[in-house]
């Protein structure tokens, strides 16, 4: 597999405002990954469940920790939205992760 694609981690926290109010912060994290299509079964299977997986992205367990959101895109237009709705260790060095464009604010 090779690393040649450019995937940004979205990871999420909750911060108090100063006065009460819980407001989201996002810090984003540049890594590389691999790009790998979705199979028939899997496809079929999940939009069973009302889920829509559009890819699959490799990267190394230890740049991964458990980020619910990415930014990614395979050409030079702007980086689209996504969510992971699944993620599977193929072996010590690839953690896939399956996503889903996400429609609206995410």
């Amino acid at each position: 597999m090779t690393y040649d694609n450019e995937l940004t981690l979205i990871a999420q926290t909750i911060e108090d405002d100063g006065i009460g109010n819980q407001i989201p912060v996002e810090a984003e994290t540049n890594i590389l990954c691999g790009l790998k299509s979705i199979g028939r079964t899997e496809f079929y299977n999940a939009a069973a469940n009302d889920l829509k997986p559009e890819m699959i992205l490799v990267v190394h367990p230890y740049e991964y920790s458990g980020e619910r959101y990415i930014k990614f895109s395979e050409n030079e237009s702007p980086k689209q939205r996504y969510s992971v709705i699944k993620t599977y260790k193929a072996n010590m060095e690839d953690l896939e992760l399956t996503c889903e464009k996400v429609i609206g604010n995410g």
